[in-house]
């Protein structure tokens, strides 16, 4: 297949596009048979279609209730998109090609490369078994963790499948659960709020899926050895700890008043894990202080790691820009992060993803807010956690007109495919080989 895409002059980047709307578009006609729902109807193709893109970008904003609507057949079909949609459509298509015996040739290596963002091209193919292990492994632990508990709710049959479509969403930063009903719709993991061990596993899986492959295989490459990893290790450890604790200091000290102490620690904990990209809840998020719901949006807009299963701009593009101002400030030549220097090429990078999340971002939530009159806030919200892959919700999303959900699932895409990737992929991408005479311009 991928011979072929290049024997017709396509590049990386629409290989990269077209794979990721392909699937969803084939999830979403699948989505729409009887045999997937769980009244035994033909489910309209605008709410498979939202649905399946929610699903292979790993976002979890949805039309319909996940528990309620869908039947075994069809969850199981959203766990096959999740999947797929974490562990990245290319990466996917080229596992099983190596499991099929056939070879990996030097376009499907480079193909897999940008997919990755791996730094080169040699030991892709390496890195990609890694994936698959690393992926399985924390997913089977996950859901053997938390199967004591759903047993208890549901029975041992059905309790593995909740286990285990728990677990591959939440590593996969997906944000969907199946727990909803007819009589309580949407409710996420509210109903396990003090529960430690779901809490904890369900952070655990979000954390480990959204620090990224790369820096997994660092660590694997140099154990404990901290003075030995690459930058972009580093930069992701430091960065993601810090977005932990210091959003769940001042969500513990904003939110939460009425929770018993214990409580209080622990969903200000998962709120702070959960809001970068996974999209789950254990509280009524909607009864939040605007503060709280703007610092949630903050942080959906950072994401989590390049080359993980999360979306957002990164922490990455995050801190190199927080690194620029630093430099700045201190009216410094260079920029350098842990004594090492950052490129000028990777702050161009840095500087075009924040602006382009953040116009589109803010463009869509102003568009939504006058078509369907509702407060800006609220539609930032929405905005946020779409163009992130986040997946919470003020509530708004199912009760969108078709136009507003139609700008919802366009965001999804662009955030999970990747900004530069949509873009490349529609206008190509060309060498500048004329260098003009530079100007001083003033700023600031």
């Amino acid at each position: 297949m991928f011979s072929f895409l290049r024997k017709l002059h396509i590049s990386f980047f629409q290989i990269i596009f077209l794979g990721f709307a392909g699937v969803i578009l084939l999830g979403a006609l699948l989505l729409t048979l009887p045999c997937a729902s769980a009244d035994g109807s033909f489910t309209p193709f605008s709410e498979a279609l939202f649905t399946a893109t929610s699903a292979v970008c790993v976002t979890g904003l949805v039309v319909v209730d996940t528990g309620s609507t869908w039947s075994t057949l069809g969850k199981f079909l959203i766990l096959m998109l999740i999947q797929i949609g974490g562990l990245g459509v290319v990466t996917t298509a080229v596992s099983i090609t190596i499991f099929s015996g056939r070879r990996i040739d030097l376009m499907q290596r480079s193909v897999l490369q940008e997919s990755m963002s791996a730094a080169q091209l040699g030991g892709v193919v390496r890195l990609t078994l890694f994936i698959l292990k690393v992926t399985a492994a924390f997913e089977l632990i996950g859901a053997a963790l938390m199967f004591p508990v759903y047993s208890r709710a549901f029975g041992s049959g059905k309790g593995v499948f909740v286990s285990l479509f728990h677990s591959v969403s939440a590593f996969c930063n997906a944000g969907f659960d199946i727990l909803g009903t007819q009589r309580d719709p949407y409710p996420s993991l509210v109903g396990y709020a003090a529960d430690p061990v779901i809490n904890i596993v369900i952070m655990i899986l979000i954390i480990t899926g959204g620090i990224g492959f790369l820096t997994w295989d660092d660590i694997h490459k140099n154990g404990l050895h901290a003075r030995r990893y690459r930058l972009q290790t580093k930069i992701v450890l430091f960065t993601t700890a810090f977005l932990i604790f210091v959003p769940a200091i001042l969500f513990f000290f904003t939110e939460y008043r009425d929770l018993p102490a214990g409580e209080r620690v622990l969903a200000s904990l998962f709120q702070s894990v959960t809001t970068r990209t996974a999209g789950f809840n254990t509280t009524d998020i909607t009864k939040f202080s605007d503060t709280g719901k703007m610092m949630m949006v903050i942080l959906m807009l950072i994401g989590g790691s390049s080359g993980s299963t999360a979306g957002g701009m990164k922490v990455t593009t995050f801190a190199v820009l927080l690194a620029v101002c630093v430099s700045c400030f201190r009216n410094r030549r260079f920029t350098h992060v842990f004594h090492r220097g950052i490129p000028e090429s990777v702050i161009r990078k840095a500087a075009a993803v924040f602006l382009m999340y953040l116009s589109l971002f803010l463009l869509s939530a102003m568009i939504i807010s006058n078509i369907e009159k509702l407060p800006i806030l609220t539609c930032m919200f929405e905005t946020a956690s779409a163009i992130a892959t986040v997946g919470l919700t003020l509530g708004i999303t199912s009760k969108l007109g078709i136009f507003s959900q139609c700008i919802l699932i366009f965001l999804m895409f662009f955030g999970r495919v990747g900004g530069l990737t949509v873009i490349y992929a529609a206008v190509g991408t060309r060498y500048e080989v004329v260098k003009y005479p530079s100007e001083e311009i003033a700023v600031g």
